[in-house]
């Protein structure tokens, strides 16, 4: 079965945009330190963004990070997931309704309109159906934004957090974790680069 694995950049002080965050500003006053990591020619950083793009059978985001990404200011060929990297894996946006109209027509949008977690039980199945076609095992990565990642967690159906730790202390913005029920993790691995650290834990089902 595809894992579940919630991935994401955030600050020093845990926020995962600065302040003030719109559709023409997506990460945010200061936000785009961090994912500095991202555009980083480092081989060890562009190992680890090329190994976390391979094994996306699908992308779960919510619908204000679909609403940035798609606008007019949002990823095109050159930027976007996985641009540089990997081929089209299948999208999964958690949202109230589904949008008018899509800029990124080439891409394979789903509209989950019934909560986070019927939007993962039909991410994991397209990434399943993903793997079957490749013949390896792919998973099921959830970019963001935080109140989607904070929400599947609280719910108890992540399987892997994935955070780059960027070195950048923003003071405010979009928290990652905010009230919720305590979630005990166990470190798998710890990798510094020269602008993030890399750290990965196994979520302990309670």
């Amino acid at each position: 079965m595809a894992r579940i694995i919630a991935d994401i950049s955030v600050s020093v002080d845990g926020f995962v945009t600065g302040p003030d965050p719109r559709l023409d500003n997506g990460l945010g006053d200061g936000g785009d330190a961090l994912h500095t990591w991202a555009f980083s020619d480092d081989p060890e950083e562009r190992r680890i963004l090329e190994e976390t793009t391979l094994r996306s059978g699908a992308v779960v985001m919510g619908r204000r990070l679909f609403d940035i990404v798609d606008g007019p200011h949002g990823w095109s060929d050159e930027v976007g997931y996985g641009a540089r990297e990997v081929g089209k894996p299948a999208f999964v946006v958690v949202t109230g309704e589904q949008p008018a109209s899509v800029r990124l027509t080439g891409l394979d949008w789903s509209f989950a309109t019934t909560g986070v977690a019927d939007a993962l039980a039909l991410a994991r199945r397209r990434a399943e159906e993903a793997s079957a076609q490749q013949g390896r095992e792919l998973d099921v990565l959830v970019m963001g934004g935080g109140v989607v990642i904070a929400s599947a967690l609280a719910a108890g159906l992540v399987d892997v957090l994935s955070l780059h730790l960027a070195p950048v202390v923003l003071g405010a913005g979009t928290p990652l974790f905010t009230e919720g029920p305590p979630c005990t993790l166990v470190q798998r691995t710890v990798v510094t680069t020269p602008n993030a650290t890399h750290l990965t834990y196994d979520v302990r089902s309670e």
